[in-house]
């Protein structure tokens, strides 16, 4: 297996990038995730980085990108935060990491049973949480399916925002950054919306979310990335 390096990272596709995370959540489900030298890949990124994806998701334990992508150092950008909302900075760190570095799809990936979701339907307030929790008020606002028991009790209603807020950042991405607007309009990087599954492990792309122009099919040896690794 190889480790990514920026000639490898530059044959990957914002469509090649979903299909390598797809297969790594397939693997994580079915338990067969790779067994990596981590340590030589910690020897190998010592002088640079090149993933070719980064994901927003929650800070929540049960959902570390690499894992549930089963991806190794050096593979992917994760950014966490509460509610997997989009603020000042994590749009910037986002285009740090397509523009600068050269990933090739974002991914806002929202998951069931969320914490922060859950507290922003009871309107809980507590100290810094309050400020956090009011930029998941829009997705509650827009969910006009349920009209009662809009609380954390009725499991239906907190899934129903927790979607709709997966779609509101992905769209907010795109709106509040040029750099990453035009990028996915160029085909230099790709955008989708998903939801992880913390009962079952498994990953739900969300196709109406997805921008994803490849303009260029760059050359790629399917010698060389395999199963979502690069061997």
């Amino acid at each position: 297996m190889r480790t990514l390096n920026k000639e490898l990272q530059q044959q990957i596709t914002p469509a090649k990038a979903l299909e390598l995370l797809k297969e790594g959540n397939s693997r994580f489900i079915n338990n067969l995730k790779y067994n990596r030298n981590l340590l030589q890949q910690v020897n190998e990124t010592t002088e640079g980085q090149w993933p070719f994806a980064v994901i927003l998701s929650c800070i929540d334990s049960r959902t570390s990108a690499e894992l549930i992508f089963d991806q190794g150092l050096g593979d992917i950008f994760s950014v966490r935060i509460a509610g997997n909302i989009v603020n000042e900075d994590i749009l910037g760190s986002m285009e740090f990491a397509c523009k600068v570095t050269g990933s090739k799809l974002i991914v806002v990936l929202g998951h069931t049973r969320c914490g922060a979701v859950k507290g922003a339907c009871d309107h809980v307030e507590m100290g810094n949480l309050t400020a956090l929790l009011s930029k998941l008020r829009p997705a509650i606002d827009d969910e006009t399916t349920t009209t009662t028991n809009r609380n954390s009790k009725n499991s239906e209603f907190v899934e129903n925002v927790a979607t709709i807020n997966v779609r509101r950042t992905v769209e907010a991405i795109k709106e509040r950054s040029y750099l990453l607007h035009e990028m996915i309009e160029k085909g230099e990087a790709g955008i989708c919306g998903a939801m992880y599954n913390v009962e079952t492990g498994k990953v739900e792309f969300y196709e109406d979310t997805f921008e994803i122009h490849d303009e260029v099919e760059a050359p790629m040896n399917h010698d060389q990335v395999e199963g979502g690794v690069l061997s």
